[in-house]
């Protein structure tokens, strides 16, 4: 009796031990296939974040080609993070990449439809592609989400110039101004407005007062052609005009004036100015040293 209790209990315990291998039986198939690693969300939003940060640093550097390979790489990793996307259109708007820009903002967008500088980015965006009209509908929503952005009122000011709103421009630049007094450019470009408005003397206050904030070459020689239109070329104008081809030779161009939002009357009488004797010597040396290549 004894024999065949042992004979049974092996019996049953080689039973088990084969049940027990049919539950973690693996086939061949499955035996080569290799285990995937898959990490969690908290790991790829530090990943992604890294990557930017790089993408970032390549921006400082000038290495726009590899700031939009990493920043890419980041949105791929993390498409639910809209600085990412920020960053992307940054970088595409670095190399110019206009359309891709709009595109990779519009996704952020989408992420953050609240979020009002992501239509303050767009609306800049619109305004290199020379096109006020979209410009003006992004920067007025933005300002629906943020009345007090200074900038925001600055870039509408200069979409109402591109479309020759000449008095909404002013009331543009009047919000900058008051959200933020000492926002020079908001002031020289109130002055570019007065000017063509034929506001010639409140022109001089308003590139008086920009040029006091900051002694900066377009003030200088905005200033130096306003008073020309007034009082002729005396030697305050000879002197201004003198140190603003100085700072920056690029505004001997009557196109690159117009680039930077200057009116055809500013335009016109700038020309006029600069073709004194008593700035050719300063006229030619600006020619040489100006990175564009545009006549006067």
């Amino acid at each position: 009796m004894k024999k065949l209790m042992n004979f049974t209990a092996r019996k049953s315990i080689k039973q088990f031990l084969i049940i027990l291998g049919s539950l973690f039986y693996i086939s061949p198939i499955q035996a080569v296939v290799p285990t995937v690693y898959e990490p969690n969300p908290l790991e790829l939003r530090k990943t992604s974040l890294s990557i930017a940060k790089s993408a970032v640093q390549m921006l400082e550097l000038g290495i726009i080609k590899d700031a939009i390979r990493l920043a890419s790489l980041a949105v791929r990793i993390d498409p639910s993070d809209e600085r990412l996307w920020t960053l992307l259109a940054e970088a595409q708007t670095r190399d110019n990449l206009l359309t891709d820009a709009t595109n990779s903002l519009i996704k952020a967008k989408s992420i953050k439809p609240n979020k009002a500088s992501l239509w303050f980015a767009e609306a800049t965006l619109e305004l290199k592609k020379n096109q006020p009209s979209n410009a003006i509908k992004l920067i007025n929503h933005g300002l629906k989400l943020n009345p007090k952005n200074a900038d925001a009122y600055f870039h509408l000011g200069n979409a109402r110039i591109m479309k020759k709103e000449f008095d909404l421009a002013l009331n543009a630049f009047k919000a900058a101004i008051d959200l933020n007094p000492k926002f020079w450019q908001a002031i020289n470009n109130q002055g570019i407005v007065l000017f063509e408005t034929d506001q010639i003397k409140n022109s001089i206050n308003s590139f008086r007062k920009a040029l006091k904030i900051n002694n900066n070459a377009e003030p200088m020689l905005a200033l130096a052609v306003a008073i020309y239109t007034l009082e002729g070329n005396n030697n305050e104008v000879v002197e201004l005009t003198k140190t603003a081809l100085k700072k920056d030779p690029n505004y001997f161009s009557s196109e690159y004036q117009k680039e930077q939002l200057w009116g055809f009357k500013l335009r016109k009488a700038s020309k006029i100015l600069l073709t004194s004797p008593k700035l050719y010597s300063d006229l030619e040396e600006a020619k040489s040293n100006a990175k564009t290549n545009t006549e006067l």
